[in-house]
């Protein structure tokens, strides 16, 4: 195990033993609990609330609205006008090959 010696504020020192008395655990068990608490809420998946998910909504819809249509000609012109690139160096064939056919390239 590994140790950290932190400067706390005494403000911040007494609300933690505070804290940690009401769980009936000690302090450093308290210390790490919260830490655990505050790291694994980077790897939760946290719900949205549902104006935030209307609003993204509208954005979405309002880009779409902005791109416009495309004709297939459009299309097959733009495609026929892109750069063509070697693969990556330790890229095997088959790999390039799999890739191509997933994106169904010619």
């Amino acid at each position: 195990m590994s140790r950290l010696t932190l400067r706390l504020p005494d403000t911040l020192h007494d609300r933690l033993r505070v804290l940690a008395s009401r769980e009936n655990i000690s302090l450093n068990q308290y210390v790490v609990y919260a830490l655990t608490q505050q790291a694994t809420l980077s790897y939760t998946v946290q719900p949205l609330p549902e104006k935030a998910v209307a609003e993204q909504r509208a954005a979405y819809t309002a880009l779409l609205q902005g791109l416009g249509q495309a004709s297939f000609d459009e299309i097959e012109r733009v495609m026929d006008e892109r750069e063509s690139v070697d693969p990556e160096e330790g890229l095997s064939p088959e790999v390039v090959k799999k890739l191509r056919n997933r994106i169904q390239v010619p």
